[in-house]
């Protein structure tokens, strides 16, 4: 339930980054100095910076990214400005209608928002599974949605999710690569038939596991339907809850996978934003369990 406030500077002066959030954020609370940092919502010359120890020179471009109160139907705002409207998108909502227009998505929430808060047009450049939380970008011009869906694989550098999944995941971290394909029913399925199949690449590490569950860090380099829950599927830990690709149990009471970094090159500036969502606390607490 909240968005970002962007402000620019020019250093006068060389100092560490620590030094500079410390006399310029509008809240110099530890908490928010460290969230920041995390979050890489301090850039600098177009790189996102999350080192405390950073040297900031004399005429470098700052952009900092500061979190203020705005609710917009329980939905969190992530950051906003005159290019980007980024959510957090919640479970349970498709990101556009499918067959009924009246339905209420993400898509119809942020559009009545923009609307009553009169900060323009808004418009769909990806989407998120119904069933699946987190980071979700819309933009406020057909130029840059144009832009950035033409060339989506240049310019987002980074598609980061985090995921429970069923089971004790012994290997740390993998690659995997296969053709997907689909079935009349919608189902998602692996096959080497290359007329088929399109290429689908998942890499994962561990993050932490427990008896029966594992809490996975997961980077995608294509975007396939379904690719990363097929692909746990297919290494025999599928995603805690979802009963479509083989899970057992549902101790969340939903999907667990979110997605919690996005991080896009702007296709006409040049700058790099990250945009970052938390791991829910669900997860990490089915984690924790013996």
């Amino acid at each position: 339930m909240e968005k970002k406030h962007k402000k620019e500077f020019v250093a006068s002066k060389n100092q560490l980054l620590i030094d500079f959030l410390k006399e310029n954020l509008e809240s110099k609370s530890k908490n928010n100095i460290k969230s920041i940092l995390k979050r890489g919502s301090s850039v600098i010359n177009g790189k996102p910076i999350t080192q405390f120890n950073y040297e900031i020179k004399k005429g470098d471009k700052i952009i900092i990214q500061e979190k203020i109160a705005d609710p917009i139907n329980d939905i969190e705002i992530i950051y906003e400005d005159d290019d980007f409207f980024v959510i957090n998108k919640p479970v349970g909502l498709l990101t556009v209608p499918a067959n009924d227009i009246y339905e209420k998505t993400a898509y119809k929430v942020v559009s009545e928002y923009a609307r009553k808060n009169n900060t323009g047009n808004l418009l769909v450049v990806h989407r998120l599974d119904k069933e699946t939380s987190g980071v979700l970008v819309f933009v406020k011009s057909e130029k840059l949605k144009q832009k950035l869906q033409e060339n989506w694989n240049e310019l987002v550098l980074k598609r980061g999710y985090c995921a429970v999944v069923c089971g004790k995941v012994l290997k740390k971290e993998d690659k995997i690569t296969t053709l997907i394909a689909e079935t009349r029913t919608k189902i998602m399925y692996t096959t080497k038939n290359s007329e088929m199949g399109k290429e689908a690449i998942t890499n994962y590490k561990v993050i932490k596991t427990s008896n029966k569950y594992s809490l996975l860090d997961i980077n995608i380099e294509t975007g396939r339907k379904n690719q990363i829950r097929l692909h746990m599927k297919e290494m025999g830990h599928p995603i805690v809850g979802d009963k479509k690709y083989g899970a057992p149990t549902n101790p969340i009471r939903r999907l667990g996978l979110h997605a919690n970094i996005l991080e896009i090159k702007h296709p006409i500036t040049g700058e790099i934003f990250k945009f970052v969502s938390e791991i829910p606390n669900d997860f990490s607490k089915l984690i924790e369990k013996k």
